[in-house]
Parts: structure tokens; sequence; C-alpha cells
């Protein structure tokens, strides 16, 4: 690893605090908006949904809906950009869609899981991805289900343990390679250290590997363009950047991994204007800027002649510490480079901006 130095270093500014009443899991800015939601957990037990907008240096609240359930995690990822529709997952196992013009009622609900939806994704909305709009969850009770909203309470896939097979908890799930109207994928992380790559075209396990310790957080640099990059949050402060162009027969795809820190690192989001610069949030209340740099050839034939990757390497090009508590929840602006929030748990909810990002 190394680290840039200099005047051309981003800087990462908090540009707002606002303190929270309660537990916040998730936060989104909301497309082609100064807007950005916060969910959550309420102390008696019940979910907020929380609308804020962002006007110059301070967040005004526009709506605070209070549901039955604390709410987990949400996307906008399979939603029109004239909708705006908020996919949410709950500690019932319930998924619902909402919109937030009319927040009371859902416009789709699904009792998707037995236990707690931990991660939720999107693909197929906002101009991102081509094909059918698609959500997938994962859950506590180990599987991961793939939905369509235009269809009732039966998921389009359904990716569980096989008989005998002892479930594991699903912490994070993300879509990729949907880059035409065939491809798609799912990528999902487990308690115990496994990510498995789900292929939803032949509806099959397409590879499958173990880091040692649970997995956090997964992300594609993209969901809409042939799979490139992968990267993988853990527990114990590692994360792993898989190159996902050459698949080896047996070796998988080459990887590099990093330990950032001592303490788990919660989310990986990579910044929407340049997919190769990426952001992970950690349990010591941390941000850390990342860069990722391509070798000078990504595949070489091994001596059986089999192509395989070649790991590239990483920068860091910046880190803060904002909270003495752990940041769980981190998401770049899609309209304005640089602009990020994040939410921690001392019940804070933090807009950061990120400067330089374009010399880099």
């Amino acid at each position: 690893m190394s680290a840039v130095l200099g005047a051309e270093r981003p800087q990462v500014v908090s540009h707002v605090q606002q303190a929270l009443s309660y537990t916040v899991f998730d936060c989104k800015w909301v497309p082609r908006s100064a807007r950005l939601l916060c969910l959550g957990s309420a102390a008696r037990g019940t979910g907020v949904l929380q609308l804020y907008e962002l006007n110059g240096a301070r967040l005004q609240l526009l709506r605070e809906i209070e549901k039955p359930k604390p709410i987990k995690c949400g996307t906008f990822g399979a939603t029109s950009l004239q909708q705006r529709y908020l996919a949410t997952g709950d500690f019932d196992g319930n998924l619902n869609i909402w919109n937030l013009e009319a927040p009371e009622i859902p416009v789709y609900s699904v009792k998707g899981h037995k236990e707690i939806i931990n991660s939720i994704d999107g693909v197929g909305g906002l101009g991102i991805g081509e094909g059918a709009p698609e959500i997938v969850t994962g859950s506590r009770d180990g599987t991961v289900k793939v939905w369509d909203p235009r269809q009732n309470d039966i998921p389009v896939a359904n990716m569980e343990s096989v008989q005998g097979e002892s479930k594991r908890d699903c912490w994070t799930v993300a879509f990729g390679n949907a880059y035409n109207l065939e491809e798609r994928v799912v990528c999902a992380g487990y308690d115990n250290g496994d990510i498995k790559l789900f292929d939803l075209k032949t509806m099959s396990l397409r590879w499958e590997t173990n880091i040692k310790n649970g997995v956090c957080s997964v992300e594609f640099d993209r969901k809409d363009i042939n799979m490139n990059k992968l990267v993988a949050t853990s527990l114990e402060g590692k994360f792993h950047v898989f190159d996902m162009r050459t698949q080896h027969p047996t070796k998988g795809f080459a990887y590099v991994s990093e330990k950032a820190q001592k303490s788990t690192i919660w989310q990986v989001r990579h910044l929407p204007q340049n997919r190769d610069i990426f952001m992970t949030s950690g349990g010591s209340g941390s941000l850390h800027l990342w860069k990722y740099e391509y070798p000078a050839q990504r595949s070489k034939k091994d001596s059986e002649g089999c192509e395989m990757g070649v790991a590239g390497s990483l920068s860091l090009l910046q880190n803060v510490t904002l909270s003495t508590q752990p940041i769980s929840s981190l998401d770049w602006s899609p309209d304005k480079t640089g602009l990020c929030v994040c939410g921690a748990y001392d019940q804070t909810v933090r807009v950061l901006i990120v400067t330089k990002l374009n010399k880099i």
C-alpha cells in the first residue's frame, strides 16, 4: 500500500452534523435532489424513516414517519428517476417499497424472510443497468432472494443453503454484471467469511471463496458493466479487492487485501463518478479513502496455459476519525462529486464534502 502525499491529497470536510433521537442503520441520498433519508430504530422498538433537505450548512427535517418494525436497510436501485421509490428491509423480514410523497402505506409489501433483512440492493432503475428492475435481500435466515416488484409475493430467485448444510447469517448483498438484458449476478457475504457469486442468468453458483472473517459489506465498482472489481470488507479490519475480469478454473479471481484498521470495516462505497476510488467506514468511527491502481497487465497465463488474473495495488488517499462509535452506513451523492452522508452509532448523521476528487 502507498499513501498519496502533498497538496493534491483529498480532504474530508465535515459539513453538517445532525443529532438524532434514534439508532440510525442506513442513510441514502434521494437521487436528483439535495435530500437524504435516515432509516433506523427508535428506543421503543419501532422503525423510523426521516427525510432531510440539505439547506446550506444545515439539515432541515422535511418528514418523519414511524413504522411498526425497525428499518435496517434501503435502496433506490430498482426505481425510476421519475418515481424515486425507496425499497426497505426491516427487522421482521418485510420488504416494503415506499412512495416518499405519500409514505404512510407501502406501494409494495412482502414478508420476504423469516428473520431480519440485513442488506438490500437494487438494479435496473435510475437508468443504471440493463434489464428488469430487481431487488435483492439477504437475511439472518440464511437466504438470499431476488424480487421483481412488478410481480407479487414470490421471489424470482431464492439462494439458500443446501439440505444438510448449516444456514449462515447473510450480512451483505450486491448486484453486478448487469451490462445487457440477460446478464446479472448477485454477490453475497456471510458471517463465517463465505463470499458467494450467484449467476442469475444460469441460476447457478458461479464462484465462492472464504476470507476467514465475517463479511460485512460487498460492492462491485459498478453494477452496470461487465464485472470489473469487487470489494469485500470484514470484521477484523481487513478488506479484499477482487479483479473480476478473469476467473481461473481453480484459483478463482486474483485479489489484493489490506488491513485498514484493527476494528470492523462496516461499509464500502465506490465513488459514482470514478469507479477506482472507494471509501470504507470503520468500527473505530473512521473513514478511509482508497484508490485502486491497475497492474500493467490484468491477466497472464499459468504453467498450464490457463488465463489467470493479476491484482493491482492500493493507495490510501485520506483517512479521518469522525466519531467514537462505529460508522455503520455510508452513501455518496450520485449527482454531486464528493458529497457524502454517513450515519454512526453515536446517533449522529453527518454530511461530508471530499475535496479534489477530480484531480486524482
